[in-house]
């Protein structure tokens, strides 16, 4: 096997960049398919509501989900009633960002309220709850 040379007989020192190039395509298209997939939610059914609107997709927000069986997550860390206002202080009020609440249909009204007084206790003063759009009639095709 010969080295490649350039039209003066020296050696061609330019590195091919086509394979490069493909195994960079290859990558973005695998990422493309895969990302949508890995944002899978928590199991959570929001109550519905006829107007919604939808949450920011920036990141300066962090949401609270509140499940069916009344257990705390943190964005998707779990978190006690007695941890709940550490973790407020350090994910939500230090960095001033928004509170998204997500509490499961089913859960009593009581643990809603106690929840949102805790993280009013906590500092949290930038606090939305989440909800899904009403399937009406109308919307229907």
């Amino acid at each position: 096997m010969q080295a490649a040379s350039d039209e003066d007989g020296g050696v061609v020192s330019e590195i091919n960049v086509t394979p490069f190039v493909d195994v960079m395509l290859v990558l973005l298209v695998i990422f493309m398919i895969t990302t949508p997939m890995m944002q899978s939610g928590l199991d959570v059914s929001l109550p519905q509501t006829t107007t919604v609107d939808v949450l920011p997709s920036d990141s300066d927000h962090v949401v609270l989900t509140i499940r069916a069986d009344g257990t705390l997550l943190l964005d998707e860390d779990a978190v006690g009633d007695a941890d709940m206002a550490a973790f407020m202080r350090e994910r939500v009020v230090t960095p001033d960002r928004l509170l998204f609440l997500r509490a499961d249909a089913s859960v009593p009204y009581g643990r809603v309220v106690r929840v949102m007084g805790m993280a009013r206790a906590a500092g949290v003063h930038k606090m939305h709850v989440m909800a899904e759009e009403e399937d009406t009639p109308e919307a229907r095709p």
